[in-house]
């Protein structure tokens, strides 16, 4: 019986050393599994890195889904991540926390959009007006919500895709590969957004805080925001007054808000005119509400408000 025993057992030994050893092997020399991780400011550099990262990528969102990235607070956790992580993409000036953090940690490589991304000024399609008008907002401020013009997503995924390269290079002809789709993709949207909006009775368009400037200024809009830059400053009364002015001398029809800021002051300016109301979402987060899963339906979805509201045909 024992010498039945003990050649069964020394097989089974051997099998598993074997299939330790071939595990360990396919481990060194296979396709890297998923390892990298990178750390983005907000959702429209989560989207970037996810898509051309695919599989081999951890991304982790600094910007709790729901949370206005404007206030972000880091934890302790975040702050480390910063020095850990294999790619930390954020956007310098936007978001003062990340700023701070990153002047303290050692990230092993970064992508900061500030770096390649030609900024506007703030106000630079509004109505005369408002560049006299927008209290909150300092004289010559950049308009941070770059994003919102695919073609500078474009720019932001192709530096994505050499750094995650740089990171991995048995792995850049995929990063490659998925680039190559996501840039595909954002062509088609902007081509999408420049026929559906070039033929429209009216230009302009008023929204709850201004960060359509680069959206109207590629597809030759006008904004008009009822806050500046800042999403939870609250307009003066004079502001709204001359809203209310611009919204009746343009013809406007509708007054638009957003998924996460309080939409009180819009609804009251739409009231007093008799005006409906709609979403238009600067994207800086995705929430339950949003009307799309990713970037690119939230975008089309942002389009077929405002050929509803402008009168596009």
């Amino acid at each position: 019986m024992t010498s039945l025993l003990r050649p069964l057992s020394l097989v089974l030994g051997t099998a598993l050393l074997a299939g330790s050893l071939a595990a360990c092997g396919s481990a060194q020399t296979g396709t890297p599994a998923a390892g990298l991780t990178a750390a983005v400011a907000f959702y429209p550099f989560e989207f970037v890195v996810e898509r051309v990262g695919g599989d081999l990528v951890d991304v982790e969102n600094l910007t709790t889904p729901g949370a206005e990235p404007h206030d972000l607070e880091l934890t302790p956790k975040q702050v480390g991540l910063l020095s850990t992580a294999d790619l930390v993409v954020f956007q310098s000036g936007f978001q003062p926390a990340i700023d701070t953090a990153l002047e303290q940690a050692s990230p092993q490589r970064t992508v900061d959009v500030a770096d390649f991304v030609e900024f506007l000024p703030a106000g630079e399609d509004d109505h005369a007006e408002e560049e006299h008008a927008g209290e909150e907002d300092e004289h010559g401020a950049l308009d941070p919500h770059t994003w919102l013009d695919p073609t500078n997503l474009a720019a932001v995924a192709e530096h994505v895709r050499d750094a995650l390269a740089q990171a991995r290079p048995e792995a850049a002809a995929e990063f490659g590969s998925n680039t190559d789709a996501l840039l595909a993709e954002l062509d088609t949207l902007d081509k999408e957004l420049s026929a559906g909006l070039a033929n429209c009775s009216l230009r302009t368009f008023i929204t709850s805080h201004a960060a359509f400037g680069y959206l109207a200024h590629r597809y030759d809009l006008e904004q008009v925001g009822i806050r500046g830059l800042e999403p939870d400053a609250e307009p003066s009364a004079a502001r709204i007054a001359e809203v209310q002015q611009i919204a009746t001398r343009e013809g406007v029809t509708t007054i638009f808000f957003e998924t996460l800021v309080s939409p009180v002051v819009a609804e009251s300016i739409a009231h007093d005119l008799g005006l409906a109301t709609d979403v238009l979402d600067p994207l800086e987060g995705l929430t339950d509400a949003s009307r799309g899963s990713d970037y690119l339906e939230v975008m089309r979805a942002n389009l077929a408000a405002l050929q509803k509201a402008n009168s596009c045909s």
